[in-house]
C-alpha cells in the first residue's frame, strides 16, 4: 500500500468522522432542513466543476433517473435530516456511533433483497453483540418517568443508518457500471432538489446563516464531507478494494467521538465506551474487511 493512499484513508476517516462535529454546530443556528439543503448545494456545486473537468455525461434514461431519484431520498435527503435533527437532542459523538451500525443493518437487508448477501451463523452472533450495544447506548434515556427526549434522537440517528443500509443494498441492484463522479452528483443534485421545497415550508420563516462559523460548517459537510470524501472513497476502493477500503467505517465514530470530547466539552460515560466497543466489534464480526467477499458496508454520504 502506497503512501498517498494512507493518506486518502485519513483524510477520509477524518473528514467524514467530523461531520458530526460540524452538524452540531451549524444546527445552533440552523433548522435540519437548511443545513441539509445548504449542504447538499455546496456539494453539487463541487461534484459539478469535477463533471465537467471529466467531460461526464448525464444520465437520460427514465429507469437510470429513478433510480437515482431514489438514492437521492433514501440515501441522502432523508438521512441527512435524520441525523441532523437528531444532533439537536444528543452529543455529536453518540450520533457518529450510532451511525456505525448502518453495516448491521445491511447484513439484515441484503439477507432478503440480495440472492448472495446470506446470513451465517457468525453474522447473527455479530448482530447480537451489536444490538446489546445500541441497548447499552440508549439505556441512558430510560427513566423512571418514561423516555427521555435525547432517545428520539438516538432513533432518529438509527432510523438513518436504516434508510442508508436500504440505499446501500439497492445501489448494488440496480447503479452498478456508473461512473463514480456521476453517480454521487446525481444522487446530491436530486436530493436537494426534493430537500428545497421541504427547507422552505418546515423551517419558518426561512433565514440565511447569519454566523461566519455556521457558513464554514455548511461549506465543509457540502465540499469536503460530501463532495471530496465520495471521491476519496471510491479512490481507496480502486486502489485497495472494497474490503479494505470499507475500514474507513471503524474510524470515523472513534473520530467523532474524540473531536466532540475536545471542541464540544462533551462527556464519555462508561456507557458511551461500552456501547462503542459492542458495536465496533459487531461490525467486524459481520463485514470482515479482510474476507474474501465481505459485505458491502459504508454509508455513502455521513
Amino acid at each position: 500500500m502506497k503512501i498517498k493512499e494512507w493518506a486518502a484513508f485519513g483524510m477520509l476517516g477524518l473528514v467524514w468522522g467530523s461531520s458530526f462535529l460540524w452538524i452540531k454546530i451549524a444546527v445552533q443556528e440552523v433548522g435540519p432542513f437548511t443545513l441539509v439543503a445548504f449542504r447538499l448545494l455546496f456539494g453539487v456545486l463541487g461534484l459539478l466543476v469535477i463533471m465537467r473537468w471529466q467531460r461526464q455525461s448525464f444520465p437520460r434514461d427514465r429507469r437510470t433517473l429513478l433510480a437515482y431519484l431514489f438514492m437521492g431520498v433514501v440515501n441522502t435527503a432523508v438521512p441527512f435530516v435524520l441525523i441532523s435533527w437528531g444532533e439537536t437532542k444528543i452529543d455529536s459523538g453518540l450520533a457518529s456511533i450510532l451511525n456505525g451500525t448502518v453495516p448491521l443493518f445491511t447484513i439484515v437487508i441484503a439477507h432478503y433483497w440480495l440472492h448472495d448477501e446470506k446470513i451465517t451463523v457468525g453474522r447473527l452472533a455479530g448482530l447480537a453483540v451489536g444490538f446489546v450495544g445500541v441497548v447499552v447506548l440508549v439505556s441512558r434515556d430510560f427513566g423512571p418517568q418514561g423516555l427521555h427526549g435525547n432517545l428520539w434522537g438516538q432513533l432518529a440517528v438509527i432510523a438513518a443508518s436504516i434508510c442508508y443500509a436500504t440505499a446501500i443494498t439497492f445501489s448494488r441492484r440496480h447503479l452498478r457500471n456508473q461512473p463514480p463522479v456521476v453517480q454521487s452528483f446525481m444522487v446530491l443534485l436530486l436530493a436537494d432538489a426534493v430537500i428545497w421545497p421541504a427547507t422552505l415550508m418546515v423551517d419558518r420563516p426561512f433565514h440565511l446563516p447569519q454566523l461566519p462559523v455556521t457558513w464554514l460548517a455548511l461549506a465543509w459537510l457540502g465540499l469536503l464531507g460530501s463532495c471530496f470524501a465520495y471521491l476519496m472513497f471510491f479512490y481507496l476502493i480502486n486502489a485497495w478494494g472494497p474490503a479494505r477500503a470499507s475500514l474507513v467505517t471503524y474510524v470515523f465514530p472513534v473520530i467523532g467521538v474524540i473531536l466532540g470530547i475536545i471542541f464540544l466539552k462533551e462527556v464519555a460515560d462508561w456507557r458511551l465506551m461500552v456501547g462503542t466497543l459492542l458495536i465496533v466489534g459487531a461490525v467486524l464480526a459481520v463485514n470482515n474487511p479482510f474476507a474474501a467477499k465481505p459485505a458491502l458496508a459504508v454509508s455513502a454520504a455521513d
